[in-house]
């Protein structure tokens, strides 16, 4: 791409993108595990809490019946991951934990950028995350974005169409007037798939890899977007 996409709006995904997901839930996690006298890798469970967390958003995505709250499929993940982990831990534990996600902090380069896109673009969050949850965790990041919608909104986890859809017809914008930016790829892939232009926050320097629905842009990191978007 040779350009910045020409549209009016950027949309973020919350959770790994705009704060640090991995990073923060270690954090929570690590003196959990210690005083549980556990032995292995905090970031491991976390890999296998946040892994078991996805696989089962997007069996209830597929589903697309009753829509189960974010917090629910969290407690749920955590429960069994501890379990496989060998850590004994009741409900008041496994909740607590959970609720760590709504004191994410964002990633150190964040702020200063959307600052800056704000100044040209309305921004927009779109989360996976039950409403309350994500206000909350919003509030903790501290930027005024101009929205911040759940998937709740639309009955279902990303990247069911129905969640881009929706968030469209609530900010009043055509697909192709937004530019959805994850550091997921599955995120990039419905999005785009939807009619969305896209960009993929690769701080990890992985491969995007063959898909029918690449992105229109690729950064390493909020600043260089900033910087390719102004």
């Amino acid at each position: 791409m040779s350009g910045p996409p020409p549209v009016s709006t950027l949309m973020f995904d919350f959770y790994g993108t705009v704060v640090d997901m991995q990073g923060g839930l270690v954090g929570a996690i690590t003196p959990f595990l210690e005083a549980k006298g556990y032995e292995g890798r905090p970031d491991r469970v976390v890999t296998w809490w946040r892994r078991t967390h996805f696989e089962n958003s997007m069996i209830d995505a597929l589903l697309h019946r009753e829509h189960t709250p974010y917090r629910e499929i969290g407690h749920r993940a955590v429960a069994h991951t501890l379990e496989r982990a060998g850590v004994a831990a009741t409900r008041a534990e496994v909740e607590d934990l959970v609720a760590a996600i709504e004191r994410l902090d964002p990633f150190p380069d964040v702020i200063r950028a959307l600052t800056d896109l704000h100044e040209r673009y309305a921004l927009v969050v779109l989360s996976n995350g039950d409403r309350d949850m994500l206000a909350r965790g919003v509030e903790h990041v501290g930027f005024p974005f101009d929205h911040a919608i759940s998937v709740a909104e639309a009955n279902s986890f990303k990247p069911h169409v129905a969640t881009y859809r929706k968030a469209c017809e609530l900010i009043g914008r055509e697909p192709d007037d937004v530019l959805f930016v994850a550091n997921h790829e599955f995120d990039c892939v419905g999005a785009k798939a939807f009619g969305m232009r896209t960009a993929f926050v690769n701080r990890r320097g992985r491969p995007f890899g063959e898909k029918p629905y690449l992105p229109d842009l690729e950064v390493k990191d909020f600043a260089e977007l900033a910087r390719v978007m102004a």
